[in-house]
């Protein structure tokens, strides 16, 4: 039996003037998800929006106060970022990653968001012809609105079908036409949770050098691959990074979600030294400036975007860093939850029907984390977003993520203990009604 009658749910998707539930942003989604909730106070189970559901880091908060008592907040900060920062974050890639990056190419952004976006107009610009960045999709839709924001195109394709070695093949029909200027994609991946591994990123990195193309690594779930005992400070085994395997990479490290941080705006792009350092003609004939990567990127670029990053949460972020650097947090067990709460999500929904999308990566079973997602029978993803509305669940198409398969994208964030007889309940009813379709 439904929770929400279709009236219901169409009257919230006229009101909130929502052009097409089936294939609705996150926003949307979030906007009808509170509409219904608000209107008959029947609480959802919310798998939209990918925002921490975990305590923030004290440490952080603590850090961030005290930096603020000093009287920074009275200083604009440098456009660079601060140096204690810069510092930490350098030692922060080589005790977590094994992986030599210098402070001076540690570089704060207002989030990935901002950090991608300075990106994207950095590597399309720098090299004539290089103008289209590449997706290894499923992966944040964000990331393609902001190519619209600066009128750069964009390939993409499904990284499903195309796991280890048949990547390689698969990339380079893209890569031997010459206008790919970068090549993106998160890792764990968000929506579907999979992860590149070593084999696939040796790949990419070594295409990547051959065809000149920049590598943007989104690190938003770093060491999050729960299958792994990660987070321990200068010991193996690290996390797989494409940047063992090419000097073409910016590593996109955010503080949202390995330390909840996330109302604070803060992550770091960290660009290879030898990146950093090149200079591009194009850029400098743009810019009126010295045209070295690293200097116009956060000078002519990210200057232009956010005009710096919030000083006390530069050093908020700085000593979360240090203190898992010396091993005084461990933000791997910190967010070890949310792939408790997966595993108990995911078994109420395949015991009521449901299958597990992308349920392997290219040798072994996808793991439990922050997401996952998940099917029911021929549906599409838009179908089974607007079904489990009516059942008081809220999720996203895998449409909208640049997703080949059909399905939604179930975040784990903002389940509560009391909510799992809940969805328990609801997903029996879902499959009772829908058993006849399958």
């Amino acid at each position: 039996m439904k929770i929400f009658s279709e009236e219901l749910v169409d009257q919230a998707v006229r009101e909130l003037h929502v052009a097409d539930l089936q294939n609705a942003t996150i926003g949307d989604v979030l906007l009808v998800a509170q509409y219904l909730e608000n209107k008959t106070g029947i609480p959802f189970i919310r798998m939209d929006q990918g925002s921490p559901g975990l305590p923030v880091n004290q440490a952080g908060v603590e850090a961030e106060k005290a930096a603020l008592d000093r009287g920074v907040g009275s200083q604009y900060p440098a456009a660079a970022g601060v140096p204690e920062l810069k510092q930490e974050a350098s030692r922060f890639i080589k005790a977590f990653m094994n992986v030599d990056v210098s402070p001076r190419s540690c570089v704060p952004t207002v989030g990935s968001v901002a950090g991608s976006f300075g990106a994207f107009i950095a590597c399309t610009q720098r090299t004539p012809g290089k103008d289209k960045v590449l997706f290894i999709d499923p992966g944040f839709p964000i990331q393609k609105s902001q190519l619209r924001v600066i009128g750069a195109q964009w390939e993409e394709f499904d990284v499903y079908k195309y796991r280890g070695q048949a990547l390689r093949a698969k990339l380079e029909s893209f890569l031997e036409k010459g206008d790919i200027a970068a090549i993106v994609y998160s890792n764990p991946n968000n929506p579907a949770w999979i992860c590149l591994e070593e084999e696939e990123l040796a790949i990419i990195g070594e295409l990547a050098t051959r065809y000149d193309v920049v590598v943007l690594e989104d690190l938003a779930y770093f060491c999050m691959d729960f299958r792994t005992d990660m987070g321990h400070p200068f010991q193996p085994p690290y996390p797989p990074t494409v940047a063992r395997y090419t000097d073409n990479y910016i590593l996109m490290l955010s503080s949202s979600k390995i330390f909840s941080y996330a109302g604070q705006r803060m992550a770091l792009s960290c660009i290879s030294d030898k990146l950093f350092e090149r200079q591009f003609p194009a850029l400098a004939e743009r810019y009126h400036d010295s045209g070295v990567f690293g200097p116009t990127l956060i000078a002519s670029i990210l200057y232009m975007i956010t005009s710096g990053c919030t000083a006390s949460t530069q050093y908020a972020y700085a000593e979360m860093l240090r203190l898992s650097t010396e091993g005084q947090i461990n933000f791997v067990e910190d967010t070890r939850e949310y792939a408790h709460r997966a595993e108990r999500m995911k078994k109420i929904f395949t015991d009521n029907g449901f299958h597990i999308v992308y349920d392997y990566d290219a040798t072994q079973k996808v793991g439990d984390g922050f997401f996952f997602t998940i099917g029911y029978g021929n549906m599409t993803g838009g179908e089974l977003l607007r079904e489990l509305l009516y059942y008081g669940v809220s999720s996203i198409s895998l449409a909208t993520t640049g997703s080949d398969q059909q399905g939604v994208r179930a975040c784990t964030s903002r389940m509560r203990e009391e909510l799992y007889s809940v969805m328990e309940e609801r997903m029996k009813a879902f499959n009772e009604d829908h058993k006849t379709i399958k």
